[in-house]
């Protein structure tokens, strides 16, 4: 009887063991679903620099936050957007730049030409920027070594808007033959402005037998005058050059453009979709797609120097048939073929 009770304890110190381990078991598997159900995610903050102001700019930031959405981006969850708007003001790149290095974000978008990346760049040599193709060839333009290897902190596109300026009057003038003087609306405190007008437009002119009218624009109550100002030689067409304060005033000028029934051709696609006649240039869309593509890179670990600078693949020609109706002008059926948006 003596073992037998012996037996009888060690047998329920053995259960008892085993039932303390299977409740300390249970109770980790209990945390270990609950962090499962419940983890801890980072919010990842996002500098937005725009050019333009917010109404101007809302397609293509709208368009940058769904292409990040189909990444698993999503804004309150794992993203969060630091967003300032110059709204045309080129001296406040500068300003902005520092506020959003000042909030300490992980990513800086740059939604505009040359002027706001070189501020960016100058703000900060270590937050990643993202260009998203306006204004020069950054290798020419000093923001990155080559295409192929960046080489510091910024990356993104180039978008060729003005290595394209020459194919954009091509079109104008097989569209509208009888053209032969182009007003060229710029901003000269913008340098890749003046370079597209005073160098890449007339080089490419005189093939076509064309004459380039330069129309300089300092300020947005310049536009209308610029328009009614009365000239000796009255252009029959009009070129804009792409800057932060053209862009932002992009419908008083595709309007003053219709007013004086001029054909129009531009390196935005929004112009066309207030009221200009013609656009050809990368396909925005795609691009908001990249500019995504190399957010999500970043943010996952991967250097802006390892990124290489993307060209575009893919180019639309866009007109606006509403408007040709209204400058009286009969787009050739051949135009319209090769056309890959018609606005009617």
């Amino acid at each position: 009887m003596r073992i037998e009770a012996r037996s009888l304890k060690h047998h329920l110190a053995l259960i008892t063991q085993h039932s303390v381990l299977f409740a300390i078991g249970a109770l980790l598997l209990a945390l270990c679903s609950s962090g499962e159900a419940q983890p801890i995610t980072k919010i990842f903050r996002i500098g937005y620099l725009s050019s333009r102001d917010l109404t101007n700019d809302s397609s293509r930031s709208e368009a940058i936050r769904l292409a990040l959405r189909d990444l698993g981006y999503i804004e309150g969850q794992n993203i969060a957007f630091e967003s300032r708007y110059a709204n045309g003001q080129r001296e406040r790149f500068v300003e902005l730049a520092a506020e959003l290095v000042r909030a300490k974000v992980d990513v800086i978008v740059i939604a505009g030409g040359d002027l706001p990346v070189q501020a960016a760049k100058d703000a900060t040599r270590t937050i990643p920027i993202v260009m998203t193709g306006g204004g020069p060839d950054p290798v020419a333009a000093g923001f990155v070594q080559s295409l192929a290897r960046p080489g510091g902190n910024i990356t993104g596109l180039t978008l060729l808007v003005i290595e394209l300026a020459g194919k954009r009057l091509e079109l104008l003038k097989e569209t509208v033959p009888k053209i032969s003087r182009v007003a060229a609306l710029y901003d000269p405190k913008n340098p890749a402005s003046v370079t597209e007008v005073k160098k890449t437009l007339p080089a490419a002119a005189r093939p076509l037998s064309l004459i380039i009218q330069p129309w300089e624009i300092r300020a947005a109550e310049e536009i209308e005058r610029k328009f009614n100002s009365p000239t000796k030689e009255r252009p029959d067409a009009l070129y804009v050059s792409t800057s932060a304060l053209l862009n932002t005033n992009q419908k008083r000028i595709a309007s003053s453009a219709l007013k004086k029934r001029l054909p129009s051709v531009f390196g935005r696609r929004e112009y066309v979709e207030n009221g200009g006649f013609m656009y050809y240039g990368a396909d925005v869309s795609d691009s908001y797609r990249r500019v995504a593509w190399y957010v999500d890179k970043i943010l996952k670990g991967v250097k802006p120097a390892d990124l290489p600078v993307e060209q575009p693949s893919k180019f639309e020609l866009v007109i606006n048939l509403k408007t040709a109706k209204q400058i009286r002008v009969t787009v050739p059926q051949k135009i319209l073929a090769r056309a890959d948006k018609v606005i009617r």
